[in-house]
């Protein structure tokens, strides 16, 4: 066989570079060669039907012959697939017509439009390679966990590169509240999804995802990750509170007790995770009253009938249990509404003379500013009935807040009472 190799890392920097740094296999980029050439060969001849291109898989020579057929002198119609028989007879002196010649052509006499032709080719296609690659690999990977270094941070969104280089982008609305790093730390988010917009793949992450706390957990709880354990639902807010309803397909094992671990270490670790998350975990059933029930505590639920037909719940329970249902700023039936499904009502059960009992302050945060409720409880006022007691100047100077304020929460208090 002639030996006029074309040495692709002339033309492509390194055939090796290409497997490495690019993870690219060995077969899959000698079929890239193959077609840049031919590409190129296309166009410099009209057609690569009657051309062989060889290419060594070890380092990236490359070979390229030409087969013709002979024809008499004069009579060539094609000069890429025939040759004259004076021509075929200067390579050996017993062709005959109607034979086919084979001829190694180098490559690098082409001349430099054809090899740059060549080169911009190969990077097209090797491009267009790595981002099938990409898009393919991260395509697999959404709903998973994955590590990047911080490399840029902007107003909008964090740019992170992965062990291969890649370049990946968590927004800033993916972000936890808490969340504050610098460049070069590496951080872990789920993959929220993959875009591919004209060949060019972004791939987005997220750390407020559900996803991201379902992953942290089969990472921490082996019963999960082994399939003793399902994880039904998951609500969050993130940074500050998420519920999960687990189930146990192993009557010897306790899954709430399974999830947060001896003294709450496999928990711990996730809350840290995630700056300080509060994560209730609670017992998942069929019973969808139950389920309500369980999703409300700590409070405690006297009664709870639901509206199937419109997926609303009413729940009943003693007014000290209010406060408890609802939360701090309601973010418990919050999240409660988000695990069941349910649009929830809480309901305040009743003496029989019809009084009603006391009322706790953190009810009325849908007509008083949390703030405002958090200064009276500060100076030591948890409910309506206690404010309402106290004298006014005594409220003023205790709360410190303006005049009009203090009287605005005895107005609303007073007409709740009023009302009721």
């Amino acid at each position: 066989m002639p030996k006029n190799p074309v040495n692709v890392l002339n033309l492509a920097q390194s055939f090796a570079d290409f497997r490495q740094d690019r993870n690219i296999d060995a077969a899959t980029l000698v079929g890239v060669i193959e077609e840049s050439f031919r590409s190129v060969l296309a166009k410099q001849f009209g057609s690569d039907e009657n051309f062989d291109v060889i290419i060594n898989p070890k380092n990236g020579d490359c070979e390229i012959h030409r087969t013709r057929t002979v024809v008499p002198d004069g009579e060539v119609q094609d000069p890429n697939k025939e040759m004259t028989l004076t021509e075929a007879r200067q390579i050996a002196d017993d062709y005959e017509v109607g034979e086919e010649v084979s001829e190694n052509l180098d490559f690098s006499k082409f001349g430099r439009r054809a090899i740059l032709t060549l080169r911009q080719t190969l990077a097209s296609k090797v491009l267009e390679l790595e981002h099938d690659n990409l898009y393919n690999k991260y395509k697999e990977k959404i709903g998973q966990i994955v590590s990047g270094e911080v490399y840029q941070i902007w107003k909008s969104e964090m740019l992170l590169v992965d062990d291969d280089n890649n370049e990946l982008l968590l927004p800033k609305s993916e972000q936890i509240p808490g969340d504050f790093f610098r460049k070069g730390e590496v951080i872990r988010a789920v993959v929220l999804r993959v875009d591919n917009d004209n060949n060019n793949p972004k791939i987005y992450l997220s750390r407020t995802s559900p996803d991201f706390l379902r992953r942290l957990l089969e990472e921490e709880v082996p019963e999960i990750n082994d399939g003793l354990i399902t994880v039904h639902d998951i609500a969050r807010i993130p940074g500050e509170r998420a519920k999960i309803s687990v189930e146990s397909y192993d009557d010897r094992i306790d899954p709430v007790g399974a999830c947060v671990g001896v003294r709450g270490r496999r928990i711990h670790g996730i809350v840290h995770e995630l700056h300080g998350e509060n994560i209730d975990v609670i017992n998942y059933t069929t019973n969808k009253e139950l389920y309500v029930e369980r999703a409300l505590s700590p409070a405690q639920i006297t009664s709870v009938f639901l509206d199937e037909e419109n997926h609303k719940a009413e729940v009943y329970l003693k007014p000290k249990e209010v406060s408890l249902a609802i939360g701090r700023g309601g973010v418990n039936i919050k999240l409660a509404c988000m695990l069941t499904g349910y649009t929830i009502d809480v309901f305040r059960e009743t003496e029989e003379g019809g009084e009603s009992d006391d009322i706790y302050l953190d009810e009325f945060n849908d007509e008083i500013d949390q703030w405002v409720i958090d200064a009276f409880k500060h100076a030591g006022y948890e409910t309506a009935r206690e404010v309402l007691a106290a004298d006014r100047d005594r409220l003023l100077k205790e709360t410190d807040l303006e005049e009009s304020t203090v009287d605005n929460v005895v107005k609303v208090l007073n007409a709740e009472f009023e009302k009721e």
